[in-house]
């Protein structure tokens, strides 16, 4: 099942060569040992664990979800059963704890890969109660809510990866908390790129349908500030009825959604450049991580 996790193998075993995701964890990991000044090597094991971690919390979230597929193949609890999904993602989080306890400097780095796991878990937390909360009214999702459960749930593990490679790599304690900024408010302008992706991107580069995710009625970045506007009961009864996305995505547009969108994601990448100020790294370093952050938020949007 781990193995079928990362696309290395067919349901059964036979070997397979699907894709793997796209590294950003890893190479976070990597750069921030390099960015600690030690070398590349001592952010490997943190790059390890936090691809296990990543891993473990993929297969708990997809069950959380309902979630059938993943990079176009089923997830594994549709492919192997619920229990077995859960026990696999158990044991992938233990690899990872196991896999940095026995670095020099491990008990620093489990207790910042703990950190992270707790704000991974408060923000799935949130994103599965946003779920049941009403479009409009004085219960509806506000924007600055979405932003903090963004950065627990998908910046606290980017945060992590770049914090644990500094402190596998023997820095200190600011430059590791400069890298964990850093990675957070990366973290929150991808997840509202994503968000932008999911309702207008291309689906021959996003590899999602058009419309995506007002069809599934997900409470996004964009359809959240729309809610906010003249125009937001139009819109949520759009949304709640689960008709004509298209015209929902267009009124979500000219209420101003998408602009502001694309505004708070880089709003969180000046955050970022800040953050890295702070960072006393060689050259190739600073590069290599400005380099993945265009990768990362300056998509097709």
């Amino acid at each position: 099942m781990a193995a079928y996790s990362f696309g290395w193998c067919e349901v059964g075993g036979a070997p397979a060569v699907a894709s793997g995701g796209k590294g950003v964890r890893q190479a976070l990991a990597v750069l921030g040992a390099e960015a600690a000044g030690a070398p590349e090597r001592a952010g490997v094991a943190a790059a390890v664990a936090v691809e296990l971690v990543h891993t473990f919390s993929l297969l708990h979230d997809d069950i959380m979800d309902d979630d059938g597929d993943r990079r176009g193949r089923p997830t594994v609890w549709k492919a192997y059963g619920t229990g077995p999904a859960v026990l696999a993602g158990d044991a992938l989080f233990a690899l990872a704890v196991e896999t940095l306890a026995a670095e020099p400097g491990g008990a620093r780095a489990v207790r910042t890969l703990s950190a992270a796991l707790r704000d991974l878990v408060r923000g799935q937390a949130d994103d599965l109660l946003f779920a049941d909360r009403p479009w409009t009214g004085p219960e509806r999702v506000r924007p600055d809510e979405y932003r903090a459960m963004a950065e627990h749930k998908t910046g606290a593990l980017l945060g992590c990866a770049a914090a644990l490679g500094a402190v596998l790599g023997g820095a200190g304690a600011e430059t590791a908390a400069a890298l964990d900024r850093a990675g957070r408010h990366l973290g929150v302008a991808f997840q509202i790129v994503d968000d932008v992706l999911g309702i207008w991107g291309d689906p021959r580069v996003t590899g999602k349908p058009v419309h995506g995710d007002l069809r599934e009625r997900k409470k996004t970045f964009p359809v959240l500030v729309a809610l906010g506007s003249p125009m937001g009961g139009r819109i949520a009864d759009l949304l709640e009825s689960g008709d004509a996305p298209e015209t929902a995505a267009a009124l979500i547009e000219e209420a101003g959604g998408r602009s502001a969108a694309l505004a708070e994601a880089r709003r969180h990448i000046t955050a970022v450049e800040t953050a890295l100020a702070d960072v006393p790294s060689t050259a190739r370093a600073a590069g290599e991580l400005r380099s993945l952050l265009g990768y990362l938020v300056r998509r097709d949007v």
